[in-house]
């Protein structure tokens, strides 16, 4: 059962009631097929308003001179090529709208010719068209947008000046680190100098002790070869003579004083007045000075009574 529309609302929720209810009567009527049914539209026809557009054309028209207008309406102009182009890109009139280059070149040429068109005619008419010294003209940017590109450009200053300086702090401490290497090597190179000068003077080698001044220079080494061979040809000093004496030259220590069979055999050097303590007495030693015993001295002492 159909209800009519109670509000304006509710007339567009039943038109497609009713636009169902005109397909089932042509249905009906046998005036639709089975299938999918689509509506045809007509071709749209070009409507070309004469009137209408110089209507128009009239309300928004203004009579003014052509000096507050600065129209000018040229042909096209030719696109400026280099001097490689060929005959071929020169015959060819029309401008790629896909090419971007080619597209932009042709604006400014474009706009190049119209310039140079109007600036005769502005010459005649006394317009001046070059802007005098001291002109103030309001920038096309504010101030906060400047204050802003100002702030970037010094943050992006300061953030170069802190690379650079961060640069050279590595580079210091690089030569710093190679410096202080430089010197520790001086320092241990001198250190086993001096030792091997310490060791040279405990050996009986050299007799000089100008290393424990710090300022020894280096000896060359013709030098150094020809006091060797002048202490070499002296012989040992006095003092490494002594150690050679007493010590010996070196080699096994452990058992040098053992008996063996040709030492036991060997009594060659055998005194029996030196072994038996009868022998001449020692040069500036007096003989022995016993005490007497407790018998003997009780008795010395009742004589002097």
């Amino acid at each position: 059962m159909d209800t009519p529309p109670l509000s304006g609302s509710d007339s567009d929720s039943d038109d497609p009631l009713v636009t169902d209810r005109e397909l089932q009567e042509a249905f009906s009527r046998g005036l639709l097929k089975p299938g999918l049914n689509v509506v045809l539209e007509g071709p749209k026809k070009a409507v070309n308003d004469v009137n209408g557009l110089k209507q128009c054309l009239a309300e928004f028209k203004r009579d003014l001179e052509w000096v507050e207008r600065l129209d000018v309406t040229l042909g096209p102009v030719p696109a400026i090529r280099g001097p490689q182009a060929t005959s071929q890109n020169k015959d060819q009139k029309a401008v790629d709208p896909e090419d971007d280059f080619q597209r932009e070149m042709s604006f400014y040429c474009q706009a190049q010719a119209a310039v140079l068109a109007v600036l005769p005619r502005l010459h005649q008419l006394k317009v001046p068209t070059k802007r005098p010294t001291d002109y103030f003209a309001e920038m096309a940017k504010s101030d906060q947008q400047m204050q802003k590109i100002r702030q970037k450009l010094q943050a992006k200053q300061v953030a170069v000046e802190r690379s650079e300086k961060a640069k050279q702090l590595r580079a210091l401490r690089k030569y710093g680190k190679k410096v202080q290497t430089e010197v520790l090597q001086k320092r241990q190179r001198e250190k086993a100098h001096m030792m091997s000068a310490i060791k040279k003077y405990q050996k009986g080698f050299s007799d000089k002790l100008d290393f424990l001044e710090g300022d020894q220079k280096p000896v060359a080494r013709s030098t150094k070869e020809g006091a060797k061979g002048q202490q070499m040809k002296q012989g040992p000093s006095a003092k490494r003579r002594y150690k050679n004496q007493r010590f010996g030259y070196g080699g096994k220590k452990k058992g040098s004083k053992w008996n063996t069979r040709e030492s036991y055999d060997d009594v060659s050097g055998f005194r029996a007045k030196i072994a038996h303590g009868k022998g001449l007495k020692r040069p500036g030693k007096k003989g022995s000075n016993k005490r007497p015993g407790k018998r003997t001295r009780e008795k010395m002492k009742s004589r002097t009574r």
